[in-house]
């Protein structure tokens, strides 16, 4: 397969005719590098719809904050222009992730919830706010190649199942790179930060990170810790094996651990709540 050919389709995935008026105008809009916080603001409020979904988000445990959000003026400050874009782009595409992979939604709201704790825990909670962004996009790749090339990539969900197999080794196979490339793709297009671009380039090999190495590390081990709960499904039911570099990384022990699993199973809760 041209991979440079695979870049241009999956970047430009907004014109696919499939999708909603709202959602094309809003993967246009992201892109913009001078985007600014009053004007994402001005396309949420046009849509009262993606408006009572983005409050409805920024009040459930995907962000645990500790004072109710009312508005979409209040959301904004309260969780800043990257967090607010993460969240736009993840419940914007909530019924096709669910249409391309059911459970992926909740694996990917789980995730993000996951290196928040995590972050916490170990010290890190400078970068709280931003991993737990970069963990709820973390698959967003394996959306954009189940709306851009829906059957070849539900053969892939079929075959990983029959093999059980990852579902990232079957994207190899078909395509030549994972839903991680796609997604750092997506993230560089989309003007996020290079730390989050590479939190989901390399969340499935944190080793590979150069410049976001615990980033990249609370993020993959978000992704374990979710999958070995059996909170949604990310494409497979294989729960990868906890890398030593991230243990290192992290200074993880076996008390540190159990304190981020516990509260975890504690905030994940209902998998209704994730649905907005």
């Amino acid at each position: 397969m041209n991979l440079i050919k695979l870049r241009y389709d999956i970047e430009n995935v907004h014109n696919l005719p499939t999708l909603p008026a709202v959602l094309r105008k809003l993967l246009v809009l992201v892109e913009d590098p001078t985007l600014s916080i009053n004007e994402l603001e001005g396309f949420i409020m046009k849509d009262p719809s993606l408006a009572s979904r983005i409050i409805k988000a920024a009040n459930s445990p995907l962000y645990g904050l500790p004072s109710r959000v009312t508005n979409i003026n209040q959301a904004l400050m309260l969780l800043g222009l990257n967090a607010v874009k993460g969240l736009l782009l993840g419940v914007s595409v909530f019924e096709h992730m669910e249409r391309v992979m059911a459970g992926l939604w909740q694996h990917s709201a789980g995730c993000a919830i996951a290196a928040r704790i995590i972050a916490e825990k170990t010290g890190h909670n400078d970068m709280a706010e931003d991993v737990s962004s970069a963990a709820l996009l973390h698959d967003m790749g394996k959306v954009i190649l189940g709306l851009k090339y829906p059957e070849k990539y539900q053969y892939i969900i079929e075959t990983a199942r029959n093999k059980q197999s990852y579902i990232a080794e079957e994207e190899k196979i078909a395509f030549e790179i994972t839903h991680a490339d796609v997604g750092a793709w997506l993230a560089f297009k989309w003007n996020f930060p290079h730390k989050m671009i590479e939190t989901i380039k390399y969340h499935h090999s944190p080793s590979l990170s150069k410049t976001a190495p615990t980033h990249t590390s609370i993020a993959s081990l978000a992704n374990i810790l979710v999958k070995a709960i059996g909170f949604g499904f990310s494409g497979d039911n294989l729960v990868p094996i906890l890398k030593l570099h991230t243990v290192k990384t992290l200074s993880l022990n076996e008390a540190v651990l159990r304190e981020v699993v516990d509260e975890l199973e504690l905030a994940l809760g209902d998998p209704e709540d994730f649905t907005f």
